[in-house]
Formats: C-alpha cells, structure tokens, sequence
C-alpha cells in the first residue's frame, strides 16, 4: 500500500466559507480578533507570552498520571507526562465530543494534525518541547449530534433513553448491536476483522462512552506521544473556580462576546453568541443550563433554584459539577494546558475569534488558532476511473455539470461551439449599425437590441445542442455521477460524512500511518491523497 499527495487550495475546494478563507490569507478586517498568525514567528510570540502564565503543572501532571493509572504507555507517552513537568514544553492541543466509534473522519485528522505539528515544531524549535493533547468535550449533552455513526453512506443511530453529557452515558446492548451489524460488511476486508475487534474491545457493556473513546484513542494514537485530557474532573474543575465565580456573579463573558460581535464584519455570521450565563450543571445523568433570574440561581428543569451564597457553596463544594458551554470551555482549557496552539475546524476557528475578550477579561493566555488539515482519500480504482474519464485531482472539485460540458465539448465528433457563428452575427451586426447609423443614428440603438435578440436566440440554441449530445455520452455521465458521490457523500466532504472503520478495514493501522506522513503543519492546503501502486 502506498499513496501520494497532492495540494490544492482550500478556495478552490469550494467547501470552505468566506470567513475561513480571509483568515487563511490574513485578511485584515480579522486582524483584531486574535492575537498570533499561523507562522513560527505566531509560535515563538505565543510561548513568550505562555511563559507569563506557568498555570499548575503540577495538578496537571498529578491528574493525567491518575487517569493513565492502569494503562499501558507507550514510551513516547511516557516522555511527554514527564515532560510536561517542564517550564520549556507546552501543548498543541485539539479538541472533539466523544462520537461514537470516532464520529467523523475529520476526528482522526485533527488529532494526527496536532501530533504532526508538534513533531515538526520540535525539530525546528529546539530549545523547547511539544506535547500533542486531544481535549475530550465529554461532558457535551447532544445525543441527536454524537449518538451515529455513518458507514459507508449508511447511517446507524444509537437508540438510547439516556439524557445527559454523551460521555457519561453508558454503553448497553443495543450500542454493541450496531457493532455486530458493522461486523458483517467491514469483516470482508483484509483488515476489517481487526478494526472491529479493536472497537469491541474498547466498547464494552457497562463502561461510558468517555471512557471506551480514551482506550480507543489510546490505543490508535498511544504510539505517537498524544495524551487525552479528560476535564470532568474535580481537582482540574477545582482550579478553574475563580472564573466559574466570576461568571456566575458577573455574567461577564456575555458582555465580552456582545461587545466582539458588535465589532465583527457584518459579512461574516456570527458561530457562538452564548448566553447571559455561560454555565451548565452537570449531575448524574444530566447537564442543565443555570440562569440568573433576579437574584436567584435556577438549574433548569430541576426545580433546584439557589441564593448567591448557596450557589457559591456548591461550587467550592462540588465544582466538578459546574460545566462550561461552548464559550467558556476554551478558557477552561488554556488555563489549565500549558497550550500554544489549538488546531479546530472551520467553525471552531470562527466561534474562538469571538472569544479574545472573554481570554483578555480572565488574563488567560490566547492561543494560535490553526485551521484543522482537510483530506479527501481517493482509493485507487476510482482514480483510475477519474483518470479514464480524462479528468486530473485539480478537477475534483468543479461541479458535475460543468465536468459533463467539459467531458462532452472534448470527446464530441461534432462541433457544439458556435463562437465563429456568433462573431459573424457581430461583424453582420456592425455593419447594418453602420448603414441604418447614416441615416439615423438613434437607430443604432435599435440595432444593437436585434444584436443581442440575436446572440441570445444562438446561445439558446448552442445549449440545445449540447443537452442533445449530452444524451450520448449517459453511461459517462452515470460513471461520473457515481465517482462524485463516492468522493464527495451527500455532496460534502468526505471527512464529514464518512468514518474512520471502512478505511482501516481496507489498509489497516498503515492508513493512520499514512495520514500522518502527508499532514500539514502550518501550511494551509487541501491534501489530495491517491493510493498508488
């Protein structure tokens, strides 16, 4: 098994928003919204600025070392633990819910991302260490988003009673079901076997979902150094209580997002406007939002309602109770980790430019903001399908309407262009404007209008002619239809639609293998990768 890469840009994807591509180029109208570009000067102004906030090294250390208890390290894990300990190493960090089975493909190219770029940073910073971390947002409460999965176009939903943080739920029966279902289409791979057994050993009956995702990502990513952070944690939560107090008696990261939207280009939508209180309270099998009603507290759907004082109480009491939504959960996470770099999607990257305000108001260092490497996986027999229809990688992208007119136009016996045509009808035109203008010359505006009456009508007609030579080349445009659908599921990318299990059931552990290889680091291009010979 081998591949080959090959870069395109993100514009010409045509998959990416606006917003996301102006930051790419460092548009200047987004300038003021974060703090570093993406370059290793953006890396070395980072730590500088890190080194001015340590954090507690120490509890981190102390608590990664208390959820690895058990398991077995690699060597490279066991370096970066200890190295953590460190004032001159610091954390690239990535960060997803806990998606059933790995969700989304994208899940497996952020992680490999950050394990990319700290192995590209410690080659060419030296003087300092980086340790790849995957932030584990277990504690998110979207059953409906993290409870499928999608198996070769196919998608398998987990039916469950239970509410809550996701990464709390617990697995049962009818979780391991879908995996036996999986079993009888990915085991005809040479490697399906083993993905699936892999799976099951990690998805056991009685254990959460949190904790069947640590084994899997330790076991699929353990070799390369990453540590998981796991932030439902009480001693962590513990540390993060002056802002949670902060938040509860201030309401302050409200104001701080309104005040960064008001300023925001009203050509970019708005990702995560939070509301007045950022908080949710998480207990047993339930993560409820807390509001502020007068001077009360109120958990939501609980029937808890609390005083200032008594809220406050429960938080040095309980604080793992306490869990930040979408806006807070940031700060959380680089207050904890010593973090340099966080590498996210389109989305994340829009919603963390709303929140320097809310960093600046805490004093928590803001990080550089990488977009997550993008990669389309085009299997051999359909680029050598692609390749027959004579069409290259850089015209994966374009619409299947306009590769069906550049398919037809090319390989057509017929001539379907009627360029010459129409710049005869222009040289008749012009001629007839210069007649009718000697005797009148308002009539030449009439006779422009008889011109462009005219080009129309041949314009009509010329796509007339190409929709009738189309219906000669069906069986082109039903393999082309085919090739697209298969690369591009549901008309979007194929890492948002298509699981990581398919893949390795084909080439195994070597297909990780060889999306690390080809991951970026702070370059910012769309990877094309071709299995070879």
């Amino acid at each position: 098994m081998n591949f080959k890469s090959t870069l395109t840009t993100y514009e010409q994807t045509g998959f990416f928003s606006k917003f996301v591509l102006d930051y790419l180029k460092g548009g200047e109208q987004l300038k003021p919204f974060y703090k570093y570009p993406v370059s290793i000067d953006g890396i070395r102004a980072a730590i500088a600025d890190r080194k001015k906030y340590p954090g507690n090294r120490a509890l981190l250390v102390a608590e990664l070392q208390k959820q690895y208890r058990g398991i077995t390290l690699s060597a490279k894990q066991q370096f970066n633990l200890a190295q953590l300990n460190q004032p001159d190493t610091y954390t690239i960090t990535t960060a997803h819910q806990p998606n059933l089975f790995t969700g989304h493909l994208y899940f497996i190219y952020k992680i490999l991302h950050a394990i990319k770029l700290c192995d590209k940073l410690i080659a060419e910073i030296p003087e300092h260490h980086f340790v790849p971390v995957f932030y584990m947002g277990s504690e998110d409460a979207d059953l409906e988003e993290l409870g499928h999965v999608t198996i070769n176009g196919i998608k398998h939903e987990w039916q469950t009673e239970q509410t809550g943080a996701f990464g709390r739920m617990v697995i049962d029966k009818a979780l391991i079901k879908i995996l036996d279902t999986l079993a009888g289409e990915l085991t005809i791979h040479p490697f399906g076997a083993e993905i699936v057994d892999q799976m099951k050993a990690c998805y056991t009956d009685g254990l959460t979902i949190e904790q069947a995702t640590f084994k899997l990502i330790n076991n699929l990513f353990g070799e390369y150094g990453l540590i998981v952070f796991l932030p439902d944690n009480p001693a962590l939560k513990g540390a993060f209580i002056p802002i949670v107090e902060k938040e509860l008696k201030e309401q302050f990261s409200y104001k701080m997002v309104a005040d960064t939207v008001a300023d925001f280009p009203a050509k970019y939508k708005v990702q995560a406007g939070g509301r007045a209180l950022n908080l949710f309270y998480l207990n047993g099998n339930r993560r409820d939002r807390i509001e502020k009603h007068e001077n009360r507290y109120t958990i939501m759907d609980t029937g808890i309602n609390l005083s200032p004082a008594e809220i406050l109480l429960e938080l040095k009491t309980n604080p793992e109770r306490f869990s930040p939504n979408v806006i807070l959960r940031p700060v959380f996470q680089e207050m904890i980790l010593p973090n340099i770099v966080f590498i996210g999607g389109g989305g994340e990257v829009a919603y963390w430019l709303e929140l320097k305000k809310v960093f600046d108001a805490v004093q928590v260092p803001f990080p550089v903001i990488v977009l997550r490497n993008s990669i389309l996986v085009v299997e051999k027999k359909v680029s050598e399908k692609w390749r027959a229809l004579g069409f290259s990688n850089t015209d994966l992208f374009k619409p299947e309407q306009d590769l069906m007119k550049l398919l037809v136009k090319r390989d057509s016996a017929v001539q379907l262009n009627l360029e010459k045509e129409k710049q005869g009808i222009h040289t008749f035109y012009t001629q007839i404007k210069s007649t009718a203008g000697a005797v009148d010359t308002t009539l030449q505006k009439h006779v422009a209008a008889l011109e462009k009456q005219a080009l129309t009508r041949i314009e009509a007609l010329e796509k007339k002619m190409l929709r009738a030579e189309k219906r000669k080349f069906e069986a082109q445009q039903r393999q082309l239809n085919k090739l697209k659908t298969q690369l591009f599921p549901h008309q979007s990318l194929q890492e948002r639609v298509e699981n990581l299990m398919p893949f390795y059931a084909k080439w195994g552990n070597g297909f990780i293998k060889h999306i690390y290889e080809n991951s970026l680091g702070l370059e910012q291009d769309f990877v094309i990768l071709e299995e070879a010979e």
